[in-house]
């Protein structure tokens, strides 16, 4: 009887020691796979016809998606900053405190997301389908680097797309802030931007560009990992799809949390 209790008061314990051990052998598979494949991107030769329909596929078609989600971000913002500093009286403090948090964090992050919706499960699904239907290996069987061909053009894409599409985000963002606070809530138009010229700097934009180099190699690294890899039909597909999607997300915002800390140890 004491026996019994023990096992089920362990039970748990034990299950959640499991599913980290799990975990951590993924995380280092995944960590030794990265290492492996690096030196391709220094090794010739760089397939430049892969590497532009990528960048279409990635970057250019994710376009209006991210100008999307930037204007009514913005708009967003703006509303909802007009009523916290209304109280105040300071209004015409919005400007900088919009253009600080698009720039920082807003803009890269919803970017990546965008990227991860948009991107990273079509990378999934393309390469999953291609793995179950043992094309990847008529690929090496033909003496061509499967990962070269494959994982390197999407991977270089993702990594020059996302800080593309964080600035533009900002932009959009910024402006549709501006236009919504001038025009329909009465915020005074030099002011709000008189306080991104005395307050704002550059470093507070680039900040946004440097995660959207790192977000843009995780979500392509990740979702190429993942659907490289897939098994079991379609159905290991449809996983591989969702655990690419879920683990990308994770993997953004815990980078996120170590780059915004690292960026402030620099007092950057």
């Amino acid at each position: 009887m004491f026996e019994k209790f023990l096992y089920a008061l362990g039970k748990p314990f034990a299950a959640a020691a499991r599913l980290i051990v799990a975990y951590l052998i993924a995380i280092g598979a995944f960590t030794i796979f990265q290492a492996r494949f690096l030196p391709i991107f220094f090794t010739p030769p760089l397939r430049h016809k892969l590497f532009a329909r990528q960048i279409e596929a990635i970057g250019a078609n994710s376009l209006v998606v991210v100008i999307m989600t930037a204007a009514f971000t913005g708009m967003v913002m703006s509303i909802q900053l007009y009523g916290a500093f209304h109280q105040f009286g300071a209004e015409n403090m919005m400007g900088y405190a919009i253009f600080l948090a698009i720039g920082r964090e807003l803009g890269p992050v919803f970017t990546a997301l965008m990227l991860i919706s948009r991107a990273a499960s079509a990378m999934a699904a393309e390469l999953g389908t291609m793995r179950v239907t043992e094309q990847i290996d008529a690929i090496e069987a033909l003496s061509v680097n499967s990962k070269a061909y494959l994982i390197a053009p999407r991977v270089l894409a993702a990594f020059i797309s996302a800080p593309i599409l964080v600035a533009v985000f900002d932009l959009v963002a910024n402006y549709c802030a501006y236009a919504l606070a001038s025009y329909a809530l009465g915020v005074n138009p030099t002011a709000y931007m008189r306080t991104i010229y005395a307050y704002a700097q550059v470093g507070d934009f680039l900040q946004g560009c440097v995660k959207g180099l790192v977000f843009g190699y995780l979500i392509a690294a990740i979702a190429t990992y993942i659907g490289y890899h897939a098994k079991g039909g379609a159905k290991g597909v449809g996983l591989a799809t969702t655990q690419a999607v879920v683990s990308a997300s994770v993997a953004l915002f815990l980078a996120n949390y170590f780059l915004s800390s690292l960026f402030l140890l620099l007092n950057w």
